[in-house]
């Protein structure tokens, strides 16, 4: 494997992705049995032939060297490429792309022993406003506001891999105005008439909720701040008794674990007493990690990299997280609030904590176990590369939905299959 190649994880001696591109021909050759096998696997759910067939040049394409991964320059790389069939394959066929995902999560599923699943989005940059979703817009991936649209996904991660599992597109509010130009361009991106604006914090509820109905047990759920700071989405994943260890901000609002509701006495003596409450005004898990101090982290490693042992200083605190709403709702509910785990990274150089997290984790769980889920997220980041960068994620041309599903789906199924292949033949050595 060249030293700056974009998939850095070990491949087998048959899968090496090059710079930027992907296979060579003769690697593909050598893996064209197998991919054939495995694509006819993950298509059965599509019922003619002639789909299937195309879907497989289509994920070939993906995977053969190339700088562009968009329809036309995959036809032409292609022996057997059709550009015309490839266009009406992605943009016009009706075959069900959930059908295809249930197919692919169920066998990663079986394949990888999957540590946690990861709620992540990403950017996918466009030109102009008609593509399905696009907005200006923040992205992570790009760093900055800009005309992109967004992608959500679920991914799980192991100790040896990960992959994406499900996927939607994120529509801005601005598509849901009546006015004739939002109805113009919704009907020339052929947004179905269900489909608007849902936060992505939902909708990562709505791919969880999906996932358990095709049969895949959630272990714990990950996710950055921009899901970790949102409280419907941690009571959503206690709602469905789903643990979780998610990023937040430091200023969220906490109680120490020994902080009770109280119950004030009856001023006069007469009619029904004031209910009991949370009176003292909470404070921030920073001010919480402060109060216990620099000299109860810890060093932990969580794993070992190429350039040997990662690890940091890491602070664990039994907490309440207790913003106005979980007020309001232990108060009408009788109940105390929950307990959850505070996670703390405290650099040695460092005056105050660096990064937050909150779990709902057993009270029993070991710090070395908080650390490792905390800082799994690693591989998502990896995956993102090798997706966009090696198999076109983003260099869909299309402006539908259901053209940006289908071919989400494909690369999906491209990087699955590659995962799996470098699989076959064990890393010797851990990745960066």
């Amino acid at each position: 494997m060249q030293a700056n190649s974009l998939a850095t994880l070990p491949s087998s001696r048959e899968v090496k992705m090059h710079a930027v591109a992907g296979l060579s021909e003769r690697e593909l050759a050598r893996v064209r049995g197998r991919l054939v096998q495995f694509t006819g696997e993950i298509f059965e759910s599509m019922r003619r032939k002639d789909q299937r067939g195309w879907g497989e040049v289509y994920v070939r394409g993906l995977m053969l060297d190339g700088k562009r991964k968009s329809i036309e320059p995959m036809a032409a790389r292609l022996p057997d490429g059709d550009e015309q069939c490839l266009q009406q394959f992605v943009n016009q066929s009706p075959w069900d792309e959930a059908a295809v995902r249930r197919a692919l999560a169920r066998r990663m599923g079986r394949e990888l022993s999957a540590e946690a699943w990861v709620i992540d989005d990403t950017g996918f940059p466009k030109f102009g406003k008609m593509s399905a979703g696009v907005a200006r817009q923040y992205s992570g991936a790009l760093g900055k506001v800009g005309n992109c649209q967004i992608g959500v996904s679920i991914n799980l991660a192991s100790a040896e891999a990960s992959c994406p599992l499900d996927w939607r597109l994120f529509i801005p509010s601005e598509w849901d105005d009546p006015g004739g130009f939002n109805q113009d361009r919704r009907a020339k991106a052929r947004l179905p008439e269900d489909v608007h604006h849902t936060e992505k914090w939902r909708l990562a509820l709505e791919m969880i909720d999906e996932l358990i109905g095709w049969a895949i047990k959630p272990p714990v759920v990950l996710g950055d701040g921009a899901y970790g700071d949102i409280t419907e989405l941690r009571t959503g994943l206690e709602d469905r008794e789903i643990e979780y260890v998610l990023d937040l901000k430091g200023v969220t609002s906490a109680y120490r674990e020994d902080v009770k509701p109280t119950q004030p006495p009856k001023l006069d003596g007469r009619g029904r007493p004031p209910g009991s409450r949370y009176r003292e005004d909470p404070s921030s898990l920073k001010d919480l990690a402060l109060a216990a101090g620099k000299n109860a982290a810890v060093t932990v490693t969580w794993r070992e990299g190429t350039r040997g042992k990662m690890n940091s200083r890491f602070l664990a605190l039994r907490v309440r997280p207790a913003n106005i709403g979980l007020r309001q709702t232990a108060h009408k509910n009788g109940e105390e609030l929950p307990v959850a785990w505070l996670i703390c990274e405290w650099p040695s150089k460092a005056s105050e904590p660096t990064k937050y997290w909150l779990s709902n984790l057993p009270a029993d769980t070991e710090l070395k176990q908080l650390v490792h889920l905390a800082k799994i997220r690693w591989r998502i980041e990896q995956d993102y590369r090798e997706l966009k960068d090696a198999l076109g994620l983003d260099h869909f041309e299309g402006r539908t939905y259901r053209g940006w599903n289908h071919h989400v789906t494909l690369v999906t199924v491209a990087h699955a299959f590659l995962t799996l292949e470098r699989r076959r033949r064990p890393p010797t050595r851990a990745a960066a």
